[in-house]
Parts: structure tokens; sequence; C-alpha cells
């Protein structure tokens, strides 16, 4: 049977899934057999498992950190939020519905808790250690009681809990006090010790406070932990984009627009592009900060048909078709390459309660909404893919689809310059992504196609002839970087984080 430890927060966003990610790496690298887990998520940010069943992107990265392929089981509850406080429900990777909050959280929520002991009984089996992530705050007096994500899986497994404060938003020490104050004395009995996050300065002016957080609470300090920056690790699987910085870069060569709609999904998508040295990335809101980009990217959508409407309602559809017509290349990924098309529909109201809408038109094809999803991992070759007059091509193009919409093809204008090799593992040959003759409009269902090195330095290069500006050379490694970015936060944490009371506290159990 594993041990288990889990890290709560006083709130969102104060880095409880960094701080798992940092345990999992550290203790893979310590050699024990570690797996991340959490109950539920909310998130926009999935990802697609290879077995096609989905889950947050949160876990995706602890997997990565604890040298493991991700599975589902690691967060066996997913919601992905549709507008109108309601959500789709994920079950055990497989859609189940959608479902308003109140309803869900009136007494569906509690009757899922099978599902994650379920999920916990296979990790408890397979694993030595578990280490578990919560959700916002335990202390949440309003949803305590349909809670499956916080105190009811530490009192099920009567795990030893890390309570963990954001001191760079303020309020640290009153909100470790007042949250373990609203717990209930069973529940406070389980917090073995607490974590200050996000400490930017000297730490020994922090020792008074330490001091009377230890003497208020009777739990120790374990950690004050320093703000890190550009971490490069997923963090939070945010239903938003308001924590994720802008990382504008005055001198960059290329300029990207990425359109923020309001139910926009996926946005990691654009990660790697915006980590490139000679890229600076902003996501557009309105036709005032749509500037002059040297591309144009349309986002993944959880809501097609309204964020299309939103582009044209806002102005930026527009916009965008100006841009179009006077050279600026356009790509949509997933939802964005569905309104690439002449139209959307939802008969079944699918997503929305629209029965669909007219696209972009840029490219000679309809999508229409159906009741099931696909979802699968893929690898793909891009042959021959006409990029602003440019021929592209790559293999080993790996990615997910993630998708309930079916795409029909008029006439033979536009090009398919990507075929699909494997999906699930099995071998096929698929056509996929749809390219305009002029090289100027390009569409892909498949995510995380640009994090292959080369692909992504390739368009980037035609973007930078275009200019008058020599290409570059691909030096990157993502996969490489990635690893880095485990190693560093581990070692930060390490020097940051009492481990010899972790590891007592984990031997207790």
């Amino acid at each position: 049977m594993a041990n288990c430890i889990m890290m709560q927060g006083t709130s969102s966003h104060v880095g409880k899934s960094i701080l798992v990610t940092a345990l999992c790496r550290i203790l893979y690298q310590d050699g024990v057999h570690v797996v991340p887990f959490k109950a539920q998520n909310m998130a926009l940010n999935s990802y697609v498992t290879r077995d096609g069943k989905e889950m947050g992107r949160a876990q995706v990265a602890q997997a990565e950190a604890a040298g493991l392929e991700p599975m589902v089981e690691m967060n066996p509850v997913l919601l992905k939020p549709t507008g109108n406080a309601s959500s789709q429900i994920v079950v055990m990777g497989q859609p189940v519905g959608n479902m308003s909050a109140k309803d869900y959280h009136k007494g569906y929520s509690v009757k899922l808790f099978g599902h994650v002991k379920e999920a916990l009984a296979k990790l408890q089996d397979e694993y030595d250690t578990i280490v578990i992530e919560g959700a916002g705050s335990p202390a949440e007096v309003n949803l305590h009681d349909n809670d499956i994500v916080n105190m009811r899986v530490a009192k099920y497994l009567n795990a030893p809990v890390f309570l963990i404060a954001d001191i760079d938003r303020g309020g640290a020490l009153a909100s470790l006090v007042g949250t373990l104050e609203l717990l209930e004395d069973d529940e406070r009995d389980l917090v073995k010790g607490l974590i200050i996050n996000k400490f930017r300065g000297d730490v020994t002016l922090l020792k008074p406070a330490v001091d009377f957080l230890e003497k208020k609470t009777g739990k120790p300090v374990l950690g004050i932990i320093p703000h890190l920056d550009n971490l490069g690790i997923d963090d939070e699987d945010s239903v938003s984009l308001e924590d994720k910085p802008e990382k504008e870069k005055a001198q960059a060569d290329l300029h990207v627009a990425v359109m923020r709609t309001p139910k926009i999904s996926n946005f990691t998508d654009f990660d790697a592009i915006a980590s490139e040295k000679d890229v600076s990335l902003h996501y557009v809101t309105d036709v005032e900060n749509f500037g002059h980009p040297d591309l144009i990217m349309l986002p993944g959508s959880k809501n097609t048909t309204e964020d299309m409407l939103w582009l044209r309602s806002s102005g930026l559809e527009e916009k965008i078709r100006e841009a179009v017509g006077a050279g600026t290349p356009l790509i949509g990924i997933c939802g964005g390459y569905q309104m690439l098309g002449k139209e959307i529909r939802d008969p079944h109201h699918t997503e929305s309660e629209h029965y669909g809408t007219t696209g972009l038109g840029f490219l000679d094809m309809a999508t229409t909404f159906i009741e099931s999803k696909l979802t699968s991992q893929v690898t793909a070759d891009c042959h021959d893919w006409n990029f602003m007059g440019t021929k592209i091509s790559a293999k080993d193009l790996h990615g997910y689809e993630i998708h309930m919409g079916e795409t029909e093809f008029f006439g033979d204008k536009d090009e398919h310059p990507i075929t699909i090799t494997e999906r699930r593992g099995e071998k096929c040959a698929v056509e996929e992504g749809t390219s305009r003759a002029d090289g100027m409009v390009f569409g892909t269902y498949i995510h995380g196609i640009f994090d292959h090195d080369e692909f992504r330095r390739a368009m980037l290069n035609v973007l930078r002839v275009k200019k008058g500006l020599e290409p570059l050379e691909n030096t990157r490694s993502l996969f490489a970087e990635k690893q880095r970015a485990y190693d560093r936060l581990a070692e930060t944490v390490r020097a940051n984080l009492d481990m010899d009371k972790v590891r007592e506290i984990l031997a207790a159990q």
C-alpha cells in the first residue's frame, strides 16, 4: 500500500500544482516509485492519454516530473467550463454530459467519489508514494459537504496534509490561520505542516512571522519557497489566461497575435512559439490591441459557435480579414480551424444554444458538431505544406486530437498537407489539416503540433525571410528544456523545504 502526502492551499493559485510537481521530481530522483493525483480538476487545458482519455494538463506535467506516462487515474474527474456557470463533466477520461455548477455541487459530485476511490486503489497497488493535489481551499464552507478533492480525499486515505499560502499576494499569515480555524477538528489534525510559497527577499526577515505562525497554530513551518520566474512548466489548470504572464519582447523580430476568445481552450498550444527568442506573442482581446502581427493564430475553443460570433461582434473578424488580405498568414487549431470554414453547425446543441453560424469562409469546408468526442494521440507527417509560397515538410509530429466536430470538404481547391500515420497506437493513413492554395491560411485539429522543434522553426523562418531577415538554425529541444526545468524546480525546493521532515511524515503512515 502506497504512502500518501497531500498539498492543499489557502486559495487557488498558491502553487499547489508546482509544489506537487517538485515533490514528484525530488522523490523520483531519490529512486521512489512516485505518482501524482488530483481527484477533480477544472480546466480548459486538457490532454489526451495514449489510450484516448482526457485529463488535466497539470497532472501531465507532474507525471513527466515523476518519469511516468500520463494516465487518467491521476485525474479521474475533469470539469471543462462551457459558460453560463456550467461545465462538461469528464469521468475517467470520458465525457458524461454537461451540468450546471449548482447541480454538480448539490449532490452529483459526491456520487463520483466512487471513481476517485477506484483510481486511488489502482495507484496504491502500483506505486510506493502518491503525491496528492487539492483544489482551491479546503475551508470553502459552502462547498465542504460535497467536496471530493480536498479533505474528503485526505480523510479517506488518512493522508498528511501540507497547507500552502502564497505570500506574494499578501495576507499569507492570516490566510493560513484562518483556513486552519475553519477546518473541522479531525481535518485540522491531518495538517502536519505549513509552507509559505513565492517569497521574495531576505528570508531572515520572515523569522518573526514564522515564530508567530508556529505558536499560533501549533503547526511547523516546513518551508519558505522562493518565487521562481520563467519555470517553463505547466502550472495550475486555470480556466482563464488571467494569471498567465505576457512575455512581450520589445526587440523581437516576429510578432504573433493569438485571438483570446471568451471560450479559449488549450492555449498551451502556443507556449512553444512564445518561448522562442525571436518571437513576441500576445493575446488579442479587442481591435485596439490587434497590432501589426506577422502571424495570426486562432485557438481551440470549448464553444466554437459563440467564439465565432464574438469575433464578429467585437470587430476582430474584420481585422483578421483585412490582415489576411494584406498578406498576413492565419493559422487555426481545432476550434480555430473550424472557424476558418464556411459554416459551423450545431444541430444537437452540443456546445451551445445556437444552431450554428457562418465561419470566416477562408477554407472550402463546413463543420457539424456531433454528440460523441474524438480523443486520440496521433503521430503525423507533414508533406509540402505551402506556407506563404514556401514548402515545409516534417516527419513524426506528435500531438493529440480532442474535438466533437466532423468536417466535410467541398471541391479540391484546398490542400491537405498533413497525414496522420498513427492514431491510438494503430497505423493509419488519414488526411488531416487544410491549407488554402495561396498558402495564407492553414488549419489543423492536432494540438501540440508546434511543439516539434524543427517544424516550428521552419514555420518561423518563413516569416523571417518574408521580413528580409536571415533564417535561424534550430538549436532547441523542448523535451530537454522541460527536463532541466523539472530539475531546477526540484533543486530549489530541496534547498528550501525540510525534506527530512517530509520523509519522516511519509514514513510514519
